[in-house]
């Protein structure tokens, strides 16, 4: 309120029942009047007018009131009485900020000043918000401190793909064996004389030993050679018989070694159901890129990547991820087999099945379909707390399990429950090497 209810001016209010009288009640009382009247100009008369003894008179202007005032005019220009006009449509739909700019400049008219400016802006407010404070003056870091901006930075990871590149800029080409090529300037500043000279190599020399070159054979069947006369001594050339192919080096090792296709199936069988299983959330994809990125070209097992994004955009994410290992990286999809040295991409809802070699299917459950002894677990930054015992379970089993903790870790919260039964945990780089020895041979 901006004034007390003795001080407050008595306000008649003559506007059309509807929205804009709503609205105008509203602004009298916020601007500290006191409404003695308020009614319809169509059905108001003279003597309800005079007896709520009103100071100031508000009008809510409309075609259906022009009539009315007409008829109210002789009253309404009384001396003591203050007329003030509204747009009935105007006041209607008038919100938010205009709304409070229009009653601040209403309760100046009602209470006789002319401060219009919102709370906190006059010249003492002013005055003080101008005096020297000690200490640093607040950065713009300090108002975002506490804000969870790592939702919208997992984002533009997963978004800058989209990014259009700069196709002025070309990348440099690999100069490693090439020859060097001078600019323009450089050319101009070197010398003649300093300049290499350019000797081309040196012919062969010919030697004593070396056979005289013979002469090209005359083609079979060339038709310098026909001859009608001499054609009883006409000779034919021996027919050459066809040379018996040799048999391939490779094929005949092969054949002569004691390899059975049981022995392959099964080592190959041995080897397919291990593999390294990547859990994350918020924060997530920053520690999954550090952990592909510390995996070399020729590590064996395949990498299961499980990242919940609120988008869906997994097909970003692989484009990502692609860019930071040396590994091929693809969208996992239902009947897709798990290859070794491969990163899978796990949508929201995808499992493992099978035996020996695993098939992605839809809803299957990933650390059942694992073998323990040749599998990991990562859980990284946002990885699901409620995953945890799973995971406990599968490292008593036998699988190696450990957790990211430390700096840019934005979410420990499963990582540390992981930390705490005493398994591994470190940053990204470390799990990552740690990998590298543990599923080598």
């Amino acid at each position: 309120m901006y004034a007390n209810d003795d001080a407050a001016k008595p306000v008649a209010l003559l506007a059309v029942a509807g929205a804009a009288r709503d609205r105008l009640r509203e602004a009298i009382a916020a601007a500290g009047g006191r409404i003695v009247l308020e009614e319809d100009p169509n059905q108001l008369g003279p003597e309800a007018l005079q007896a709520a003894a009103p100071q100031v008179v508000l009008v809510a202007l409309e075609p259906a009131v022009e009539d009315a005032l007409e008829r109210l005019e002789p009253l309404l220009e009384a001396p003591h009485l203050s007329l003030m006009f509204e747009e009935a449509e105007l006041a209607a739909r008038r919100e938010g900020w205009e709304a409070q700019r229009w009653i601040r400049h209403l309760a100046a008219k009602l209470q006789g000043h002319d401060n219009v400016l919102p709370p906190g802006q006059d010249d003492e407010s002013s005055e003080a918000a101008a005096a020297l404070q000690p200490g640093l003056p607040e950065r713009p870091a300090d108002r975002h401190a506490d804000a969870p901006l790592q939702f919208h930075v997992d984002e533009a990871f997963v978004e800058s793909v989209d990014v259009p590149a700069d196709a002025l800029y070309v990348p440099p080409a690999e100069l490693d064996a090439q020859p060097q090529v001078l600019s323009f300037e450089e050319l101009i500043a070197t010398p003649v004389h300093s300049a290499p000279e350019i000797v081309p190599p040196p012919l062969p020399e010919a030697t004593a030993e070396a056979p005289e070159q013979a002469a090209p054979p005359e083609k079979t069947g060339s038709f310098n050679s026909w001859s009608l006369l001499d054609e009883e001594g006409y000779e034919s050339a021996p027919a050459v018989a066809p040379a018996q192919e040799a048999e391939p080096p490779q094929l005949a090792s092969l054949l002569n070694s004691s390899l059975s296709l049981v022995d392959i199936e099964q080592d190959s069988a041995g080897t397919a159901d291990g593999a390294v299983l990547l859990l994350a959330g918020i924060g997530g994809p920053d520690a999954v890129r550090r952990v592909l990125a510390g995996l070399p070209s020729d590590f064996e097992r395949p990498v299961l990547v499980q990242l919940r994004l609120d988008g869906g955009r997994y097909a970003n994410l692989v484009k990502q991820m692609s860019r930071a290992t040396a590994l091929p990286v693809s969208l996992a999809d239902t009947g897709m087999s798990m290859e070794p040295g491969n990163v899978y991409i796990l949508p929201d809802v995808i499992g493992l099945e099978g035996s020996g070699t695993l098939r992605f299917n839809a809803g299957g459950d990933l650390l059942g379909a694992l073998e323990p002894a040749r599998s990991a677990v990562l859980m990284l930054s946002g990885a699901d707390v409620a995953v945890v015992p799973q995971v406990i379970e599968f490292a008593g089993k036998g699988g190696w399990v450990a957790g990211q903790i430390g700096e840019g870790c934005y979410d420990p919260a499963a990582a540390s429950q992981l930390a705490v039964e005493g398994m591994s945990a470190g940053d990204p780089e470390y799990l990552a090497a740690e990998l590298v020895t543990r599923c080598a041979g």
